[in-house]
């Protein structure tokens, strides 16, 4: 769902990560925090270390995913639309990151490996591609509020 971003000027639509994703990248963390302890405790037993030093890793651990959930889900956005352009975040391949919607020649749906996504194509040939399915909003909601937001770019009713 989209939501305004008070830290953003007015008429700015800030569109997230779908709660799945965020709980993937979550989830890899996890997997991630769960090995390095699993080795910090096997050194820690062949050394005859500080069992304190796992506690304290674990501790520094747990508050990493709550850092990076927090993160993911507050701050973390996919597409930043405001009256005047766009903003593309945390999508890799994504083309240009950043146009004014004058710029934009016009909004196609396409598929990129088999993910449905919305081009941007720009008035100099390139792109910028949004994969939908990560989006945390109904893709044929986005696809009018994106339509939208580039009509009242190029002052169109």
């Amino acid at each position: 769902m989209s939501a305004q971003d008070p830290q953003q000027d007015v008429g700015t639509v800030v569109y997230r990560l779908a709660p799945a994703v965020t709980a993937r990248f979550v989830g890899l963390y996890l997997v991630l925090l769960a090995v390095i302890v699993f080795a910090a405790t096997a050194v820690i037993v062949l050394s005859n270390g500080n069992p304190d030093l796992l506690i304290a890793l674990a501790v520094l651990g747990v508050l990493g995913v709550a850092g990076l959930a927090w993160w993911l889900a507050k701050r973390a956005f996919i597409l930043r639309a405001g009256p005047d352009g766009y903003q593309v975040g945390m999508v890799r391949g994504a083309g240009v990151k950043a146009a004014r919607w004058t710029q934009v020649e016009d909004a196609v749906t396409t598929t990129v490996r088999d993910q449905p996504c919305v081009m941007l194509r720009l008035k100099g040939g390139e792109t910028t591609t949004i994969p939908v399915s990560i989006l945390a909003i109904d893709n044929e909601q986005f696809v009018r509020e994106l339509q939208q937001h580039l009509q009242r770019g190029h002052r169109l009713r």
